[in-house]
């Protein structure tokens, strides 16, 4: 694709930092950042706020999340005085799932699952991505088998985006050191066993020896599990 050799040109041999500059001042207005609020997700919102870049911050709430991720929230807004937007799950299809399936419905398959995905996560990501052409993530390539694929841009064919994962190649000691360093406001939760946080009923500590998505949706097996927001082209 034409457009994504451009942006790959542009940003050869760069880092993150630089490469986030470069996109907010080539495609301006067109490029736009998904936070979780998790520790890479941090690193990204600080880059692009400390610099005060033109470059939108999303966040979605999916009504499910833990009180310490809504207080990080807050709090990242009043450390950098600069709002992150806020998406929520449409209530109409909220309420038509629970009232159909209950409101664990997920426990009982994964095809239950990725329905409460889709409605709470993946409906708000298309309202948050149209009208832009670079999606920033703060996925990287240990966190997950899944994850271990990808390279640092690629296209998504399914929302038509460019994506760029500027920490794809980021170790968790690279990430921890950037947290300490630059006294970035970070979720309690990664200090009590929780690498990844999501949904409070769908989210566990990890134990000894597992990966660090292992606490995600922790009763199904399958290694690959992803909640419908991050669809990946292999290498």
């Amino acid at each position: 694709m034409k457009e994504l050799k451009i942006v790959s040109e542009i940003l050869k041999n760069k880092d993150a930092s630089e490469s986030l500059s470069l996109l907010a001042e080539k495609f301006a207005g067109a490029v736009i950042f998904s936070s979780s609020l998790g520790l890479e997700d941090q690193i990204i919102t600080d880059m692009i706020f400390r610099k005060n870049l033109g470059i939108e911050i999303f966040s979605i709430d999916t009504g499910r999340l833990f009180p310490e991720t809504e207080l990080l929230l807050q709090k990242t807004n009043d450390f950098y005085g600069r709002k992150i937007r806020v998406y929520q799950p449409d209530s109409q299809m909220v309420t038509k799932l629970v009232a159909a399936k209950g409101s664990h419905s997920f426990y009982d398959s994964v095809e239950n699952r990725k329905e409460c995905c889709f409605i709470r996560k993946v409906e708000p990501l298309y309202r948050a991505l149209a009208g832009f052409k670079i999606w920033i993530t703060g996925i990287r390539a240990e966190q997950s088998v899944a994850r271990n694929v990808v390279d640092t841009l690629e296209w998504d064919e399914h929302r038509k985006i460019i994506k760029f994962h500027p920490l794809i190649f980021w170790n968790l000691q690279k990430v921890k050191t950037y947290i300490s360093d630059h006294n970035i406001p970070y979720n309690p939760m990664h200090d009590r066993g929780f690498p990844s946080v999501g949904c409070e009923p769908c989210t566990r500590a990890i134990k000894d020896g597992e990966e660090g998505r292992a606490g995600r949706w922790w009763w199904e097996q399958n290694e690959n599990k992803e909640c419908g927001l991050h669809i990946h082209n292999k290498k």
